[in-house]
């Protein structure tokens, strides 16, 4: 269960990236629901990038720090805050761009 913690936290704070960015864009909003699964994609794939990039969750060796934390069993801080920021931030960016394409598309 602790190897989806980092993607169950991505996820979550997609959908209230989605959301959040939703309401601070409304006339790209695609409604809750809408914003919500966008959201959740957005958070999915903007974490995931992010920890291939090195930045996120999982992206930790074995020579470093957060390494050792996670072979203990525990996720250190700043992988947590990398999934935050990274499940965010894909949210907000996904459910902004399927908003502009849909208003784009509705013209």
């Amino acid at each position: 269960m602790e190897e989806y913690l980092p993607l169950i936290i991505q996820l979550v704070t997609g959908a209230v990236g989605g959301n959040v960015a939703g309401k601070l864009l409304k006339n790209l909003s695609l409604g809750t629901v809408g914003n919500t699964i966008a959201g959740l994609v957005g958070g999915g794939v903007g974490g995931q990038l992010l920890g291939m990039l090195g930045l996120g969750a999982g992206a930790a060796t074995g020579t470093d720090m957060s390494g050792a934390a996670e072979a203990a069993g525990g996720m250190d801080m700043s992988s947590i805050l990398g999934s935050v920021a990274g499940g965010g931030v894909g949210g907000g960016v996904i459910m902004a761009i399927i908003g502009a394409v849909k208003n784009a598309m509705s013209k």
